[in-house]
């Protein structure tokens, strides 16, 4: 076997290949992968054992990230969720990972890090000494069963209670793709990294996000007497609906709103012919939005990121990720900046944390 790489933001087999392989999602789209592009420069690249012009038959999709304060790295993918390596073939897969270590040696990186959703993946990653890395939640939502039996199975005090406070309040959700309803909703992502004591993702990551996916993108916006009080940003791929971001006005959190607007979103996954609803990741020490999540589904599985790295401590946590005296420092700045100053904090540092 040889190693080939391809541009999948130009090749034309990529978007054939993805569409019929069962573990693909919408972080493997072209769509998704220009957005990449588009706000932090990454260019992806695809390796696979077929040769230019022949049928793809596997494929792992990555970005080289060039960073001069985080450091140089291969992320499958980065500000993604999960990619899957798409390989159905053990040896074929085997032969990638080795591949993408050489090239590791090579081009002089600090690490290879693969993010794949099933536990499958584990047997090849340890057979070509990948290590485990970064570890969270990941929760799915079965969608095939009808919306009554779904609403039934929710958690009854901390989702289907609040859906009826929020219809009782007078809540309205509005849905669509326009520069109203984007700009409505990043001034509540502000808000919501603000309490967080981290910086929002960049403007125009979402702005290009809504122009490279179109129709596979919907922001929900959640308005009391209209008054924009929470909001999520969907997206869809396939079968699968992907919870992606989500943000709110903590004055209003009273009402209801987020789990409405999550409502909302599985009756319209439903109608779109969806199988799942894709809550995403979510960090194991963030234990609240381990539990929103955990009154929606039973459905929780571990999502383990894979490293081959030069050194033990790229190989265990984020280069970006500050810890002890540095974290706290980082968020008593995070907490003292005006609003108006964290976006710009986000265009800095974004960049450098793919």
């Amino acid at each position: 076997m040889q190693v080939y790489e391809l541009d999948p933001l130009r090749d034309p087999r990529w978007a054939p290949f993805i569409c019929g392989h069962s573990h693909a999602s919408v972080f493997h789209t072209r769509e998704w992968l220009s957005s990449i592009h588009k706000t932090y420069g990454y260019q992806p690249v695809v390796v696979s054992t077929s040769q230019p012009g022949d049928k793809l038959n596997n494929g792992v999709v990555f970005c080289r990230i060039q960073s001069w304060l985080t450091g140089n790295r291969l992320v499958s993918l980065p500000f993604s969720d999960h990619c899957e390596p798409l390989a159905d073939s053990a040896d074929e897969l085997d032969f990638l990972l080795r591949s993408l270590r050489t090239d590791l040696q090579r081009r002089d990186w600090n690490y290879v890090e693969l993010r794949p959703a099933s536990g499958q993946f584990e047997r090849n990653a340890r057979q070509a000494d990948f290590r485990p890395g970064e570890s969270y939640f990941l929760h799915r939502l079965d969608l095939r069963s009808s919306l009554g039996k779904i609403f039934e199975s929710l958690h009854k005090g901390s989702v289907q209670r609040r859906i009826h406070r929020a219809e009782k309040a007078g809540v309205q959700c509005r849905c669509g793709r326009s520069k109203e309803l984007l700009a409505d909703f990043y001034k509540l992502l502000v808000l919501t990294r603000k309490r967080h004591l981290s910086p929002p993702q960049p403007y125009a990551w979402f702005r290009n996000l809504l122009d490279c996916m179109g129709e596979k993108l919907d922001i929900r916006l959640a308005y009391k007497d209209a008054v924009p009080i929470a909001a999520i940003l969907t997206l869809r791929f396939q079968n699968t609906t992907y919870y992606k971001y989500a943000c709110s006005d903590p004055r209003f959190h009273n009402l209801g709103a987020m789990p409405a607007l999550l409502w909302n979103i599985v009756q319209a996954a439903k109608e779109s012919g969806s199988h799942q609803l894709d809550l995403g990741r979510s960090e194991s020490e963030n234990k609240g939005l381990a539990a929103f999540k955990d009154h929606w589904t039973s459905q929780r599985t571990a999502l383990v990121y894979w490293r081959y790295a030069r050194s033990t401590r790229a190989s265990s946590s984020e280069p970006w990720k500050l810890q002890g005296w540095k974290l706290r420092m980082a968020k008593r700045t995070f907490a003292c900046l005006p609003n108006r100053m964290l976006p710009i904090m986000g265009r800095l540092l974004y960049r450098h944390a793919g």
